[in-house]
């Protein structure tokens, strides 16, 4: 797992790849599927999920028509900390939200699929087989052979 450390002065450094980082590359890091710790410099205290929460905030901030997380949904977490017994909210949304990001991949899987069966790709694979019909045609003629006069198998009678 890969380290980052955080200092004091908020900059983040990689010590697996010895520079600093920003929260970006940290994100970068989450779409590759790179696991990684962040943690303290000085205590090592983990960091990981203020800086996960820190990478969601920005990025609900850099997209005006993105938004993931509405007002509503905000209020209605905070309601949920303040419940006697808080819901299992986490585990809930983990397993929803790998549930969602199956099925996009599922579903995306499936759309390429059929976009290789569209009339385009028919086209495509026809002009292809067409042209290998013709330079196999074409080859036979040079070598003196023809389409179906025996001369274009090995076989002797």
């Amino acid at each position: 797992m890969r380290v980052i450390r955080k200092y004091a002065n908020r900059r983040l450094y990689d010590t697996e790849q010895s520079r600093y980082v920003t929260l970006e590359d940290l994100r970068r890091l989450i779409l590759d599927e790179i696991p990684f710790r962040v943690e303290d410099a000085k205590s090592g205290e983990d960091l990981t999920r203020t800086i996960l929460l820190s990478i969601i905030i920005e990025q609900e901030q850099a997209d005006g028509e993105a938004h993931v997380f509405s007002n509503d949904l905000l209020a209605q977490f905070i309601r949920v900390y303040d419940m006697a017994q808080p819901l299992p909210l986490a585990r809930y949304l983990e397993q929803g939200t790998q549930l969602m990001l199956e099925q996009q991949k599922h579903m995306q899987d499936q759309w390429q699929q059929a976009m290789r069966h569209s009339p385009m790709e028919l086209m495509r694979e026809l002009a292809e087989e067409n042209m290998r019909f013709w330079q196999q045609t074409i080859g036979q003629a040079a070598n003196g052979k023809g389409p179906g006069d025996g001369k274009d198998d090995d076989k002797t009678s």
